[in-house]
């Protein structure tokens, strides 16, 4: 993840909306893919404040209505009325009741989340879009609160609703209380889990995803051969199984988290969740100036799987120092880098994506 420069020179942050020190509106512009400021033009159009770029922009309509995105969409120049959405906030088929007193933070926070993600894919130029773009499977996002009863109430008058988080023929699921820090750390806790994120919880889903889009009746021979055969393993025994008795002892030593111990569907998606948290934290760091550029290169997967074990074990020893949880805690095997690998291979062979030498800056 990159930060950007104001026209004061104030650093900006992805998740911004107004400059600190000069106090501009800013939003990300679509067509430069900045964060930048953005100039009132008339009503509610706006200017992309980048020299370099000035495209006409209007705000999404969470950003200008919910205050839950800082996102823009650019004005066509055909004369035609520019989507509501934003290309992130254009996924979502049902948002948290913001009635309910809380539920606007969590939807923020996920919609904060949901951002990084789709950040990610387009790094990766990884395919991602609805129907009408001629996606498929399309994609789309629930964000769902469990509907429990009343406290006062002295007995339930019906069955309770449970929101479970997961995925389901492109359609993600996220139960808003991942959102509620306490909430969060509580099950991180009790589920055993290094770390429980909700751009994790975003990573896992999104590679349930692309296991749908580009592995499924594509290169599922390979798949069986890295993760196993899930036809050996019914899902529901299987996380019945893990469940009950937990990972085996020595699930180490050839997955990248306990949870990919339970089924082949869910090694893949773990694995997934992490290579995007490789791309992801070697960006970051050679934005920073943590690496040189060359350190990164994505036609280099053993090159990047080594710089991110490197770059882990500077950082947990800083957090450590700190009295903080470790802030890479995957270790990479070998078995788990064999699986990077296909997983590498499937995200660079991917419909519309280039080299990093022919791709576009």
């Amino acid at each position: 993840m990159k930060t950007f420069p104001c026209t004061c020179g104030q650093t900006l942050f992805y998740e911004n909306t107004r400059c600190l020190r000069c106090g501009a509106e800013l939003g990300f512009c679509p067509v430069c893919r900045r964060i930048t400021p953005i100039e009132p033009l008339n009503g509610t159009t706006y200017h992309c404040g980048n020299p370099a770029c000035g495209a006409k922009l209007v705000k999404c309509a969470n950003y200008a209505e919910e205050d839950a995105c800082n996102r823009c969409v650019a004005v066509p120049t055909d004369g035609n009325s520019p989507p509501p959405y934003c290309d992130c906030c254009r996924y979502n088929q049902t948002i948290p009741d913001l009635s309910i007193p809380g539920n606007r933070l969590k939807w923020c926070r996920l919609e904060a989340a949901k951002r990084r993600l789709i950040y990610g894919l387009d790094y990766l130029r990884l395919p991602h879009g609805t129907r009408t773009d001629g996606i498929e499977p399309p994609l789309s996002f629930d964000f769902k609160a469990d509907v429990i009863p009343a406290k006062d109430l002295w007995h339930s008058m019906g069955t309770e609703e449970r929101v479970y988080t997961g995925h389901a023929n492109g359609h993600i699921t996220i139960n808003i209380r991942e959102a509620d820090e306490v909430e969060r750390e509580r099950l991180r806790v009790e589920m055993g889990e290094a770390h429980r994120t909700l751009i994790g919880h975003f990573r896992h889903e999104i590679g349930h995803y692309y296991w749908d889009m580009l592995v499924q009746g594509r290169r599922e021979a390979e798949f069986v051969r890295h993760f196993g055969d899930p036809s050996q393993k019914p899902y529901d025994q299987a996380m019945d199984a893990y469940y009950r008795n937990g990972p085996a002892p020595d699930w180490s030593r050839q997955y990248v988290t306990a949870y990919a111990s339970m089924h082949p569907w869910e090694d893949w998606a773990e694995t997934f969740a992490a290579f995007l948290d490789i791309v992801s934290g070697l960006e970051t760091a050679v934005h920073v100036g943590f690496l040189p550029a060359d350190a990164f290169d994505l036609d280099d997967p053993d090159g990047m799987f080594s710089r991110y074990q490197e770059l882990g074990i500077a950082l947990n020893e800083m957090s450590r120092a700190m009295g903080l949880l470790d802030m890479v805690p995957d270790v990479l095997v070998g078995p788990v880098i064999d699986k990077l690998r296909f997983v590498h291979s499937i995200c660079r062979e991917a419909p519309g994506v280039v080299s990093r030498e022919r791709r576009p800056a």
